[in-house]
């Protein structure tokens, strides 16, 4: 009888170990498919050519919107639906001056951009600048 339940326990143990590795099989494709949307949705915002423009000229340090708008010949309501877009994202941030408002790139923008990249392409190659 004692050896009858001992057999059930183990088999009751390997069920559960079971599955907890089938829980944890799914929850890593949950996550694997939200880091997908993430970096989709990542990489959308910057597919824009206005809103590369905007990136590029945030590259070289911060910037007012008057100073984006000399630079990025469109419109200043269309720039500033960029610009918003770039914010959301969390490529770009703001701080106030008196009346202005001045841009720049977010700190971690550059790595997330990398990361939001298919692993062997976010690689770069030795001797080459990312």
């Amino acid at each position: 009888m004692v050896e009858a339940i001992e057999i059930e326990l183990a088999r009751s143990a390997r069920s559960a170990r079971s599955d907890v590795a089938v829980a944890v099989a799914v929850a890593s494709e949950r996550a694997e498919i939200e880091t997908s949307a993430e970096s989709v949705a990542l990489l959308q915002a910057v597919a824009d050519p206005i809103r590369w423009a905007v990136l590029a000229r945030l590259a070289d340090g911060t910037h007012c919107v008057c100073d984006l708008q000399t630079h990025v010949p469109i419109a200043a309501n269309l720039l500033s639906y960029h610009l918003r877009m770039l914010r959301e994202a969390g490529l770009v941030v703001t701080s106030r001056r008196g009346r202005w408002v001045d841009y720049a790139l977010a700190p971690d923008a550059r790595a997330r951009l990398c990361a939001a990249l298919p692993l062997p392409l976010a690689e770069p190659e030795r001797g080459t600048r990312p």
